[in-house]
């Protein structure tokens, strides 16, 4: 393929085992300084990242360079709202001169970082990846580590219910393998928690069943959900969202995989982390009886880190402000897993957790008197026949969102491409340093970004459809 003769490929393929460790050893907790006895509540931020790799060129996509589209916009700021790129850039390394300011002011900053696979590979390509040599020393080195926690999440930043069931691990794996290659395995080992693109949550079981046991496969221990994602098994609304709970994720044969949550409330996302409205709700919270023992309760939220004008003008000053106050008793912040490690230290056990589930499942499992392949299908389809309305497309940040309707003329030729690539390698002892294998594993994981959806018709589907073509291409 012609075009791609002097593509560079990130490091995104890997052996299973390279990459998947899970531990339930305490890794946050040890090295922590907060008093967990004196805590009365506490708050953790998430910020995400993502900026989407395209075939940039405004004559030929055909033979355009795979590029990030924050290296496009810094390239062509006189376009809409491309002014913003440099601001966007330092986004995405500002965190780490706020991270390293306030300790050496013996302050007790936190925050959880979630970066696109997509974003870390553009981001080596910049300014000879200056952004990466900022992470890397709050990621890496012990005098900072301590006060971040990375994120795990999709590669592409592909969207659960809108992806390939078994291309759902490879985003995964190959999220991690190109972590470790940039931060080292010390750093991916810290990896406990998962940021799903869009905070999108499959509500149907077979699919969902399958997610998560993907996650557990590939080494986390929570998941970040949003809390109209999720209801009680009998299908009532959660009553307390400030602690964690268990996800059950059961599919059509009644096989069961569970998985630790921890919950996004409702709200406007950037708004809220951008002034720091959770430190704010916490000092309202006082400890509660919680699974036996009384605890802080944890208010939680994430938005884009670089997205809308509270982040990018309000946050900095908001989040210095804050961190000025805050100590390590009363109201405190803690990152997801320092926070579980704790609660988990005073005896509580991941099997007390309250379980829940997918919302709108308690409707399916009404419907089924028998486990049997395709059980859950007959379910919806029963479902359908009363109410047209119900569909599985939704449970994510916003629930008049769906990520599957009005966008099959990309999702099907993405199935198509899966299915292509699954034949070709799945059963061949191919080696993953094989350069074609690699090739078509970029392509396929690029494929699923859910800009290409997001943004509707025109160029992004263009983009899309060009990089499905060279995905086809590299298997031929």
């Amino acid at each position: 393929m012609k075009e791609d003769k002097f593509l560079e490929i990130p490091p995104i393929s890997c052996n299973e085992k390279e990459v998947t460790f899970r531990t339930k050893k305490a890794l946050y907790a040890p090295i922590s300084n907060i008093d967990f006895a004196n805590v009365n509540s506490s708050f953790g931020i998430a910020l995400h990242m993502h900026q989407p790799t395209i075939p940039a060129s405004s004559e030929d996509l055909r033979s355009a360079k795979l590029i990030s589209n924050l290296q496009y916009m810094m390239e062509h700021q006189n376009i809409g709202d491309n002014h913003n790129a440099p601001i966007f850039y330092w986004c995405y390394y500002r965190m780490s001169d706020f991270i390293i300011q306030l300790v050496e002011q013996k302050k007790n900053p936190k925050v959880m970082l979630d970066y696109s696979g997509n974003l870390l590979w553009g981001l080596t390509q910049l300014n000879g990846g200056e952004v990466i040599e900022k992470l890397r020393r709050i990621t890496s080195d012990k005098k900072y580590f301590p006060y971040v926690e990375w994120l795990g999440t999709m590669w592409s930043h592909a969207v659960a219910s809108s992806t390939p069931v078994p291309d759902l691990k490879l985003h995964m794996l190959s999220w991690r393998k190109h972590f470790a290659s940039l931060f080292g395995r010390k750093a991916l080992l810290r990896i406990k928690g998962f940021s799903a693109p869009e905070m999108q949550l499959p509500i149907h079981p077979d699919v969902c069943y399958e997610y998560i046991k993907a996650l557990k496969e590939s080494g986390y221990s929570w998941l970040m959900v949003q809390e109209h994602t999720i209801e009680n098994l009998d299908g009532t609304p959660i009553k307390n969202p400030y602690f964690p709970h268990t996800l059950v994720a059961k599919n059509s044969l009644g096989k069961i995989e569970t998985i630790t949550v921890l919950i996004k409330t409702k709200g406007s996302d950037t708004k809220l982390v951008g002034q720091m409205q959770p430190y704010y709700e916490a000092k309202t919270k006082t400890r509660e009886y919680f699974c036996g023992k009384k605890i802080p309760p944890y208010v939680l939220q994430i938005s884009d880190g670089e997205n809308g004008g509270v982040m990018m003008n309000e946050f900095p000053a908001a989040y210095k402000l804050v961190f000025s106050e805050v100590a390590t008793t009363g109201t405190v912040a803690m990152n997801g897993s320092e926070y579980l490690e704790f609660v988990m230290a005073c005896g509580i056990r991941e099997e007390d957790f309250p379980q829940v589930q997918p919302v709108s499942q308690h409707k399916i499992w009404q419907n089924i008197t028998r486990y049997h392949k395709g059980s859950a299908d007959e379910a919806i389809d029963k479902i359908k026949a009363i109410d047209p309305n119900f569909n599985l497309d939704k449970g994510s940040w916003t629930n008049d969102k769906s990520w599957v309707k009005g966008y099959e003329d990309v999702l099907n030729p993405i199935n198509k491409l899966s299915v292509a690539f699954h034949k070709k390698f799945d059963k061949k002892r191919i080696s993953k340093k094989n350069k074609k294998y690699q090739e078509a594993l970029l392509y396929l994981l690029l494929s699923q970004t859910s800009d290409f959806r997001y943004w509707g018709d025109g160029i992004w589907t263009e983009y899309a459809k060009e990089i499905i073509r060279r995905g086809f291409e590299a298997l031929r």
